[in-house]
């Protein structure tokens, strides 16, 4: 292995609100993660290397980081990259509130391929959910999911029910709550925005 991706993320600590509703005290700065392609491609080489066996037609990320990352990782493999667009819900007091969808012209180029879903950091799963749901409407076959990083495991309970394999280079616990069910909403501190 060439490498942990902790080493290229700026960890902060505080009170948060992911993409999925959830509430949490990490917040990795994803952003930067990408700015120098040459210090996450062993990484993304890495991640590529426990892929491979699996006899993968196409590597699907979800936009930003996880699609950026799954081109890179179809590049090793040699085979079609494809990436979910998230839309988000009007509502957002509910979990999973945003949706991932395929582009409409390449929606028909995945049915019956064989796929590998790809993300950066995985920690409630929102945006792999989505990309397996917009894959699976348009009839690919995921097979596995791909992350450098796995925050707590609150995404083990659906990936186990879809029967996707997982393969993560690094994980990092990050215990989640419910909004209602928040020790730091109980507390009273502010939820932070998690700009720098």
């Amino acid at each position: 292995m060439n490498g942990n991706p902790l080493d290229l993320l700026s960890v902060r600590r505080g009170h948060f609100r992911y993409e999925s509703g959830y509430h949490g005290q990490i917040w990795l700065d994803l952003d930067r993660l990408f700015l120098n392609p040459i210090r996450i491609a062993p990484l993304a080489h890495d991640l590529a290397s426990t892929i491979a066996p699996n006899a993968i037609e196409a590597v699907v990320g979800p936009l930003v980081g996880g699609a950026l990352l799954a081109q890179m990782i179809a590049v090793e493999l040699g085979v079609q990259f494809v990436y979910t667009v998230p839309r988000p819900s009007p509502s957002n007091d509910t979990l999973y509130p945003v949706a991932y969808r395929l582009p409409l012209t390449v929606a028909p180029l995945v049915k019956g391929k064989r796929v590998a879903i790809v993300d950066d950091v995985i920690n409630a799963g929102s945006a792999v959910r989505g990309t397996y749901h917009a894959l699976t409407e348009a009839g690919a076959k995921p097979a596995i999911v791909g992350a450098l990083l796995i925050l707590g495991e609150a995404a083990q309970p659906f990936l186990k029910s879809t029967g996707m394999t997982l393969e993560l280079l690094a994980t990092l616990p990050n215990p989640l709550w419910k909004p209602a069910n928040c020790p730091l909403c109980a507390q009273g501190i502010p939820l932070d925005d998690g700009a720098p």
